[in-house]
């Protein structure tokens, strides 16, 4: 088996700072000039990708947003439902499935490197695999993304490496910004070698001094003529080989852009790759790329109605973000299915693991981070065809995955596995650190979270705290405090709109929320999710007012805010799954993980009835009863032993 292959760092958000009223302060506290300036240009870049024409619905639109700022969540914007494939791309998917189910099991998967064989590559070609979200006017079969996020789960439960290349192809690679922002003539001229996988796609974001600080891009394209000189170097690329075609990310006239370079079929004077070892993306290429005054056809330009290249990188991460999310429920498919024949097999003080209420509190933990991460992805692939930006719902998603993946593989499948683990062929051992990865692929996750905060709070400070800090200037005030007389009576027009809303937010009750028909175990966990989410308002506002512009240098505070509300919107989004399963495993799954976001976001110990639902929880997918993975192959166990007799 193989684990996700997707790009490291390097495609993580702005960073972030709150915004606040008051002047500048001088010695400590607050932004330098410097790093203002930067975020600024960065946050200009993710504004404008909702003026782009292919997101229609900003952030402050978006179902995060509305719950916490409105009096009661819009919870219909929280629930998923299901979206089946066209025909045509129902019959890619089916097929592709079957071609990397059939190598796996033959033992053709990989060639000698080790990495995802050529066949491989050009048989899901024939299959459809690399048009699917190719539109099919240009030879793809044109899958909306809320079909496309589950099936890519079922992909990555037989190889999450080949489930990966679809979303460095598809999502954060050359298919969707061409399809996004390319003109048509660009469209009919390279989509087509993309839907057939004549050419396969990547993406060159990161460089060697910019990942985080995408300020800091130094690979720069010079007009010579028709043509674009480029000079500079990409590193981390995962799917970066000659005859390649990829999106880059470039200064043109000292301003991001976005080009989509078809690199020659050989490295030469002006192009050639930069090679190293990763510990992750063992089955995928992942080079570094340097050009020296490179030629590309000044048509290969993309001119977004909005914005720049910058523009263009923020408006396909979210769906690789989602991918991630997918990528990741598959992963975690086959670490259970890997627990279940060891947990039956090994025997320790008389009885087998599967009898241990340790280990089936272990099993019912991990089938509840899948259910999350099914939740998650099929909620925000739903709302990104419905046209929202998604940019805060896609944040939640990556790092819940991301995050899921770590804690599975470390403290429920390498504890349970023991020893073994770190056998060469086992599982846990081989794949660790494609399962630790995903933390730094689409953002650190932490720098994720303050730049989910930075969203949160962007228009309530426009609306309220930035005409404070005028009128605090204009009369003076280096640093505004209303509970001074002085500052009260100098600002009174200013403040007066804000000090409407906090009374009107503290004195009104939280309406409370229209939810639908629930089972009686998850509703509860709903219903706390719709009664916190707008109560946090109050208390963010509070924060900006508190620490003002030094609110960007209190991360620490930020990070936590932000964490807490990611919570709440995991909470409601997989108790409104959960009431829509059928199925009773997944169900009290998506009952099991909620239990507990809810006990941490509370404070709460577990109680006795908590223990005995995980057990019986556990006891029931020990026996076989979690869908989707029963039926999935795993390796035999390793170093097997004769137990001892009674």
């Amino acid at each position: 088996m193989s684990a996700p292959a997707r790009p490291p760092s390097g495609e993580s958000p702005r960073p972030t700072a709150a915004p606040s009223f008051g002047a500048p302060t001088r010695g400590g506290g607050g932004e330098s000039r410097e790093q203002t300036r930067r975020t600024g240009a960065l946050d200009a870049a993710a504004d404008q990708v909702a003026g782009c024409g292919a997101s229609q619905l900003p952030t402050a639109h978006g179902p995060v947003h509305r719950a916490v700022w409105e009096r009661t969540p819009p919870v219909e914007l929280f629930a998923s439902r299901e979206t089946a494939p066209t025909d045509a791309a129902a019959r890619a998917m089916e097929a592709s499935l079957a071609v990397v189910r059939r190598h796996r099991d033959g033992g053709s998967l990989h060639d000698a490197d080790g990495r995802i064989a050529p066949a491989v590559l050009a048989e899901l070609g024939a299959a459809g695999y690399w048009g699917l979200l190719v539109e099919s006017a240009y030879g793809g079969t044109g899958s909306c993304f809320a079909a496309f996020a589950p099936w890519l789960s079922r992909m990555a439960a037989i190889d999450p490496t080949v489930a990966g290349l679809a979303s460095v192809h598809g999502c954060i690679g050359a298919v969707h910004p061409l399809q996004a922002f390319g003109t048509p003539a660009q469209k009919e001229r390279l989509l087509p070698d993309l839907a057939s996988g004549a050419r396969l796609g990547a993406f060159a974001l990161t460089e060697p001094g910019a990942g985080t600080d995408l300020t800091a891009l130094r690979t720069r394209a010079r007009r010579d003529g028709d043509r674009f000189l480029v000079t500079g170097e990409k590193l981390f690329i995962t799917n970066a080989l000659p005859g390649r075609t990829i999106a880059l990310v470039c200064l043109v006239d000292e301003r991001p852009a976005a080009l989509i370079v078809e690199l020659p079929e050989q490295e030469d004077a002006h192009f050639q790759l930069r090679r190293y070892e990763l510990w992750a993306l063992k089955h995928t290429v992942n080079h570094g790329l340097v050009f020296r005054d490179f030629p590309v056809p000044v048509d290969n330009l993309l001119t977004p109605p909005a914005g720049d290249g910058l523009t263009i990188a923020y408006h396909g991460l979210n769906r690789g973000r989602v991918a991630l999310c997918a990528n990741a429920a598959g992963s975690l498919r086959i670490m259970l299915a890997s627990l279940l024949p060891w947990a039956g097999y090994r025997v320790t003080y008389g009885q087998p693991l599967a009898r241990r209420e340790l280990v089936r509190r272990r099993l019912a933990e991990l089938a509840g981070l899948i259910v999350g991460c099914d939740a998650l992805a099929a909620w925000c692939s739903g709302l990104i065809d419905a046209g929202h930006r998604g940019e805060m719902e896609c944040v939640v998603a990556k790092i819940f995955a991301s995050e899921a993946q770590k804690h599975a593989a470390v403290e429920l499948l390498l504890k349970t596995h023991g020893g073994r683990s770190f056998l060469r062929g086992h599982l846990a051992g081989d794949h660790l650190h494609d399962y630790l990865a995903p933390c730094i692929y689409e953002g650190e996750g932490e720098m994720l979270s303050l730049g989910f905060f930075k969203a949160l709070v962007k228009d309530h400070g426009k609306q309220y705290f930035e005409p404070l800090g005028r009128a605090a200037a204009a009369a003076g005030i280096g640093r505004p405090n209303l509970l001074r007389p002085g500052h009260a009576w100098a600002l009174r027009s200013a403040a007066l709109p804000y000090v409407r809303w906090r009374v009107a937010r503290r004195l009104a009750p939280v309406a409370a929320a229209r939810l639908p028909a629930m089972p009686a175990e998850l509703r509860p966990h709903a219903a706390l999710a719709c009664e916190e989410l707008p109560r946090l308002a109050l208390e963010i506002s509070q924060t900006m007012s508190k620490f003002q512009l030094a609110l960007a240098d209190r991360q620490g505070r930020m990070a936590e805010l932000s964490s807490r509300c990611q919570s709440l919107i995991v909470l409601l989004v997989v108790s409104l799954y959960g009431a829509r399963q059928t199925d009773p495993v997944l169900q009290q799954a998506a009952a099991a993980l909620c239990r507990k976001l809810a006990r941490v976001y509370r404070g709460d110990r577990p109680s006795d009835a908590d223990f005995r639902r995980d057990n019986d929880l556990g006891a029931a997918i020990a026996a076989g009863g979690m869908p989707g993975v029963g039926d999935l192959p795993v390796g035999p166990i390793l170093m097997p032993y004769a137990p001892a007799e009674p």
